[in-house]
């Protein structure tokens, strides 16, 4: 009658460490520090919305105006108008919707100032005062 051994246990080696300091490349872990998330990201949707109303405001102060001293001073009253409410937007609302009212109203007043430019260029007169 045979008797089977089993066959010996091989030595692992030396011992390595348990563990070892990630190199940052690939997480080890939860982040060190909390992760903050914007509470009303920036949308496309929010700044074509913020536009179109900025262009519909613009258009409705450029009605009131009469001449071209007129309209130029209209829309600038407008345009400050519309500045202040994206600011508050900016601060307690959607920065989309003000980055929308900003950005139009900053053409509005380049197209009000075109308008002046052709005008003193054409009579040679400044048409504001």
């Amino acid at each position: 009658m045979t008797i089977a051994r089993p066959d010996p246990v091989p030595d692992p080696g030396p011992a390595r460490p348990a563990s070892r300091t990630p190199s940052g490349l690939f997480p080890a872990g939860p982040p060190t520090r909390p992760t903050y998330r914007e509470p009303h990201p920036v949308t496309a949707g929010g700044v074509a919305a913020g536009g179109g109303a900025a262009a519909a405001w613009l258009l409705l102060f450029g009605l009131l105006g009469t001449d071209v001293a007129s309209y130029a001073w209209w829309t600038v009253v407008a345009g400050l108008l519309a500045w202040l409410t994206a600011l508050v937007l900016v601060r307690h609302g959607d920065r989309g919707v003000a980055t929308g009212v900003a950005i139009v109203t900053a053409g509005g007043w380049s197209i009000a100032a075109a308008v002046v430019a052709v005008r003193w260029a054409t009579s040679g007169d400044w048409p504001l005062w």
